[in-house]
């Protein structure tokens, strides 16, 4: 901000001391304004001569164009003071402004990382239990398929089992039937040997 014509940069804090110096001038002025006027009085009385009496008139008269100086000055000073003031205030009433918006807008900012915050540690617990279904889905899984192995173990060994089984069987079908065909040829040989003797008894008789 640009120094106003006529104020020092000390600030409002030295027009101030500025005026009060001024005033202070003003008070002495009057109170030896006073003074001569009181011995103006008394030299009437005492008959004072022409020439101290102007003397004391041109002192008089000087005292009071002073005077009147130092009171335009003090009214220069005044209006200084008045619009350092204003501009103090005007300062004043930006920066509640300011602060007012910068303290809405860190509110709203705290209330958003406070929502990302709350978003955040809802997906992370959301992940968690993802994970830990899945962790579940896995070890289920794992166990069906440890299951499976076990059961085609089985399977494989009833396989083996039933090839033993039909092998056992087809041995035991072929010798069955070599039994049956030996038997069959033991039993012919015998039919035919039986018929045999019953033809030779009867060429006999």
């Amino acid at each position: 901000m640009a120094t106003p014509l006529g104020w020092s940069q000390g600030g409002s804090g030295s027009v101030c001391l500025a005026f009060d110096q001024l005033r202070d001038v003003i008070e002495s002025q009057e109170e030896l304004i006073h003074q001569l006027r009181n011995v103006m009085v008394l030299q009437d009385e005492n008959f004072v001569s022409k020439e101290e009496f102007h003397e004391i008139e041109k002192k008089l008269v000087e005292e009071k164009a002073a005077h009147a100086k130092t009171k335009a000055l003090l009214a220069k000073e005044e209006e200084k003071l008045q619009f350092a003031l204003g501009e103090v205030e005007v300062l004043s009433k930006q920066l509640e402004k300011e602060k007012m918006a910068f303290e809405k807008a860190l509110s709203s900012v705290k209330s958003r990382v406070l929502q990302e915050s709350s978003k955040k540690d809802q997906l992370i617990t959301k992940c968690n239990e993802i994970e830990s279904h899945i962790i579940k889905q896995e070890d289920i899984l794992n166990g069906k398929e440890n299951e499976i192995k076990e059961l085609q173990q089985v399977i494989s060994q009833q396989k083996q089992n039933f090839r033993n089984h039909i092998s056992d069987f087809r041995i035991q079908k072929q010798q069955e039937t070599y039994m049956a065909q030996v038997l069959d040829q033991k039993r012919k040989k015998a039919t035919g040997m039986r018929r045999a003797r019953s033809r030779q008894c009867s060429r006999e008789k």
